[in-house]
């Protein structure tokens, strides 16, 4: 397979991602308490939000790659 073929496809799965879950949610760990043998902690959710411009644009950039992929000859 064409390697812009390739990175066409990665761009147009990743953009349709970025626009379907616009941000990426992950989990911190967070020590409150350490009293000897007695350990508390507490967990929060942050998310890093992905606007829906970057979705879009690496969307039409990977059907650009494939478009410019399948004209070229071998």
């Amino acid at each position: 397979m064409k390697p812009i073929l390739l990175s066409g496809i990665v761009l147009v799965i990743l953009g349709a991602l970025a626009l379907a879950y616009q941000g990426i949610n992950y989990t911190r760990e967070k020590n409150v308490v350490d009293l000897g043998s007695m350990h508390i902690t507490a967990e929060t959710q942050d998310r890093i939000p992905l606007p829906p411009v970057v979705g879009g644009l690496a969307l039409v950039g990977g059907i650009a790659l494939l478009v410019v992929g399948a004209r070229q000859k071998k």
